[in-house]
């Protein structure tokens, strides 16, 4: 991607003004209301008088074109009908807006002649003025920091860290409002939809060169030029972490991607050496991304692969081994000095002070809790701590102590932040689920990972092992003569 297209992003992301085309009552004007709170003037820009009074009741001005729009137009919105859509992009690119997003669909991805037609046009009209359209049948671009949103629905301040990029509407919404509720925070979210004028490279280098973007994820179903992405990803997942969730892995779902956003889809074996080669990190559901992001941003980095585990009961000890064995991870005998501080403590008959701990009716306080992670921290035959919390078990001896889930969730904090090891909470289902979601929530939002199931958990933590050790045989250059060529572009 050029200086230019890039400078003209950023006014796309930062802008002054933004302009949204064609927005109806019929759609409740979600358009309108999705950039209301933005960090800019909003205007729209609507012809159908029957329109209009609803827009103007709302408090925004209407002009009848985007050339009557009073100064410097940094982001168009374009919602019209498919015919009228190459027009009014022209129009967009003859006020010199940074960029427009449109999110009509009805284009190739149809496979009808008239789509396929009008694509060609709208990707060489934006090829031959060198501008940047967005989609199109795409949810256009969220920014939290400037308030651009693809839903009014989705949160917006400052702290955002991850960025994400998608090739489905649905997925780039729905990603922020998630990664919320797992206690991460976005900053920018692209729905890239058709990807004809910037591609999934161009995105990825754009994401990649964004000093306040720390990690990046993307839904991705194909691309336009493979050469080209293959050697953005080589040189963003050399300096910051890519975790890459592909859709139409198999037939069935290739054919459902040429249909949604028509993208041919390659053989999956292919992605898997390109992400194997470049470092990257994959996932096959959205679950698996927040599980990803929640190590990468919340656990301590590491390369060991001994697990240190508290259990609650005998029967979720065993399960919690199998899980972590199946993704290659050990539960190693503890020290004897670790054994001569937990035998003690693990004093219920039917509990153990073996690894993992089953600490069945042995876990009387949060104290006492405390206590047994950090004896699990400080063994030398560990790596990586996690705790089962079940918290209907926990809940209630709490309540006996006069204490909360609170008090036990600022527990974990001080923990993770008192130790150097990798740090897990694997919440595991409860009679009550909604204070089950609640406590995933809260603890989430304090930082520290939450995973949902041991499996979850397990997988997760390999794969976040398998980055780390492999970003550290790239930076050494075990991998090929290539990393060492790029590698004066790390900082």
């Amino acid at each position: 991607m050029d200086a230019t297209r890039k400078a003209n992003l950023d006014r796309a992301f930062n802008p002054q003004v933004i302009a949204v085309v064609g927005d109806k009552k019929i759609t409740d004007y979600m358009w309108l209301k999705s950039v209301r709170d933005a960090k800019a003037k909003v205007v729209s820009v609507q012809i159908d008088e029957n329109e209009i009074p609803g827009i103007l009741e709302m408090g925004f001005e209407n002009y009848p074109s985007l050339a009557d729009v009073p100064g410097q137009v940094d982001y168009v919105i374009v919602a019209v009908p498919r015919p009228v859509a190459p027009r009014i992009v022209k129009d967009a690119i003859d006020v010199g807006a940074g960029a427009a997003a449109l999110f009509t669909s009805g284009f190739a991805e149809t496979g009808e002649e008239q789509g396929v037609q009008l694509q060609d046009a709208l990707t060489q009209m934006t090829h031959e003025a060198n501008f940047n359209l967005v989609g199109p049948n795409c949810m256009c671009l969220y920014h939290s920091k400037t308030g651009i949103r693809n839903s009014a629905d989705q949160w917006i301040g400052e702290g955002g860290d991850i960025g994400f990029m998608s090739n489905s509407g649905t997925h780039a919404t729905s990603f922020v409002m998630r990664a919320r509720n797992n206690g991460l925070f976005p900053l920018k979210s692209i729905s890239m939809g058709n990807s004809i004028s910037v591609d999934q490279g161009d995105w990825l280098e754009y994401l990649g060169d964004d000093p306040e973007v720390k990690s990046i994820g993307m839904y991705v179903e194909g691309t336009r030029d493979g050469r080209k992405f293959f050697e953005a990803l080589r040189d963003v997942a050399a300096r910051k972490p890519v975790v890459i969730w592909k859709g139409g892995q198999t037939r069935e779902g290739a054919r459902a991607a040429a249909s949604h956003t028509g993208h041919l889809a390659s053989d999956m074996a292919l992605w898997d050496a390109m992400i194997r080669q470049t470092g990257a990190i994959r996932v096959d559901t959205q679950d698996e991304l927040m599980d990803a992001f929640k190590a990468l941003h919340f656990m301590k980095p590491f390369t060991g692969n001994r697990m240190g585990i508290v259990a609650q009961t005998g029967g979720q000890s065993v399960l919690v081994s199998d899980a972590f064995g199946r993704e290659g991870l050990t539960v190693p005998d503890l020290t004897q000095e670790s054994y001569d501080i937990l035998e003690p403590i693990v004093t219920v008959v039917g509990g153990s002070y073996k690894n993992p701990l089953d600490v069945s009716g042995s876990l009387t306080s949060i104290e006492r809790g405390r206590e047994m992670l950090d004896t699990l921290a400080a063994d030398t035959n560990t790596d990586i701590i996690v705790i089962e919390a079940s918290i209907g078990f926990i809940s209630r001896r709490l309540e006996r102590q006069g204490k909360t889930m609170d008090d036990l969730i600022d527990m974990f904090k001080e923990f993770q932040e008192s130790t150097d090891k990798p740090f897990g909470v694997i919440a595991t289902w409860n009679q009550d689920e909604a204070a089950l979601a609640e406590f995933r929530i809260k603890i989430a939002d304090r930082g520290v990972a939450v995973f949902p199931s041991f499996q979850d958990a397990a997988r997760a933590i390999r794969r976040l092992r398998e980055y780390y050790v492999t970003q550290a045989e790239l930076a050494a250059g075990s991998q090929g003569p290539w990393r060492s060529r790029r590698r004066g572009r790390r900082h």
